[in-house]
């Protein structure tokens, strides 16, 4: 690893998201010897896709999951393989800022938490974009939860009427429980404005990524202020796909950052993340398989736990982990997947079942298909073809 670099905010740079090549053979295969990619199928349509494509293999600490998106490129879907040997054990975890500089605690929060035998996380449970009368037998999935994300913005602007019916329906059926919504950055400026204005009513606890640029977001936080509108905007995109994720807390675009293992590049760079913005931070999925929600209950359970974390989010954070429920299938049996039990997920390592391995399988074609990007992903990871 190279030195870590220092960000044009003058904080230390996450030493996990440098370019710095690693120390790898030529080929992932003279390492990974166990590579299987599966397809999950899921209940409902989530993020466009009816179906979840993921790979997997084991080292010497465990089993871990590659699973970016089909239509990441190599030099994103890179930080994703980076992430998956970190946890694998087939490359070493770099120490966070956050473990490794105790004395900015105070300045940045308090140092992240040691995760004890037998702990749990709490989860979110998730609400898709769906009719009005499926919203009970989806949540139903997720069991006890105390708080949901509701997606919205699926078609954009266009979809507002269907979101506003979709979380009437959920407000009638739990008025207590916590709600946040997610846009994934689907609405422009004058669009996102005129939609906080019909969330308000909804009292939310956070709305994330209303829109695209992390420049939009600061922009939208001074409008909503100026209507005295009080919705606290959250970044994902602006974290996990910026190239300086650490902007979002220089221009003060929002008051939560939500991380997500892979994207980031893994457990060490997401606490550096966390660490040097100094916001409240929630952990999400990237609709991984239990392998993948793994890796992000072990980060959750190590999240800073600060007065202003408490403030917006309460004592214990709900991450959005409860997405095995999403699932029809997983990779271990039911009993052993990482799903929501009374509004928790334990933190714990999962190995998948042969059988499920084999039932659960690609065609050939498609394995052929992630093993060439794992491939191009690896030679990324090595300073070659970094644009490719």
């Amino acid at each position: 690893m190279a030195d870590t670099a220092r960000s044009h905010s003058g904080a230390p740079e996450p030493a996990s998201l440098s370019s710095a090549p690693l120390d790898l053979p030529a080929r992932f295969d003279e390492v990974i010897e166990d590579l299987h990619v599966v397809r999950l199928p899921m209940v409902t349509r989530f993020r466009g896709i009816t179906e979840r494509e993921v790979a997997l293999f084991s080292g010497p600490a465990g089993w871990a999951e590659f699973s970016p998106f089909v239509e990441y490129g190599t030099e994103e879907a890179s930080r994703w393989l980076r992430a998956s040997l970190e946890f694998s054990g087939l490359i070493p975890q770099p120490i966070a800022l956050a473990e490794a500089a105790p004395s900015n605690a105070h300045a940045r929060g308090s140092a992240p938490a040691a995760v004890a035998n037998g702990e749990t996380v709490a989860v979110n449970g998730t609400l898709p974009a769906c009719p009005p009368d499926q919203v009970e037998s989806i949540l139903s999935r997720y069991g006890r939860v105390g708080t949901v994300k509701a997606k919205v913005a699926e078609h954009g602007f266009a979809s507002l009427e269907e979101d506003l019916a979709r979380l009437r329906e959920f407000r009638r059926l739990f008025p207590d429980t916590t709600l946040r919504l997610d846009a994934n950055a689907g609405y422009t400026q004058a669009e996102a404005v005129e939609a906080c204005e019909a969330f308000a009513d909804f009292d939310l606890q956070y709305f994330e990524q209303p829109v695209p640029a992390v420049e939009q977001l600061a922009d939208l936080r001074e409008e909503l202020a100026r209507r005295g509108l009080p919705i606290v905007i959250a970044a994902d995109e602006s974290i996990r796909k910026a190239e300086d994720p650490l902007r979002v807390a220089e221009l003060g675009a929002a008051e939560v950052i939500i991380v997500k293992v892979q994207p980031l590049g893994g457990i060490g760079a997401a606490l550096d993340v966390i660490s040097a913005s100094g916001l409240p931070a929630v952990v999400s999925s990237a609709l991984e398989s239990s392998v993948g929600l793994a890796a992000g209950a072990e980060l959750a359970a190590k999240l800073p736990r600060t007065d202003r974390s408490r403030d917006i989010l309460g004592d214990r954070v709900a991450c959005g982990l409860g997405t095995g429920r999403l699932f029809t299938a997983d990779i271990v049996a039911d009993h052993e997947a990482l799903t929501p039990v009374d509004g928790a997920i334990p933190v714990t390592r999962i190995v998948p079942d042969p059988d499920r391995l084999q039932q659960l399988a690609v065609d050939p074609g498609r394995f052929e298909w992630w093993a060439q990007r794992v491939q191009s992903c690896w030679s990324a990871l090595r300073g070659e073809n970094l644009r490719g």
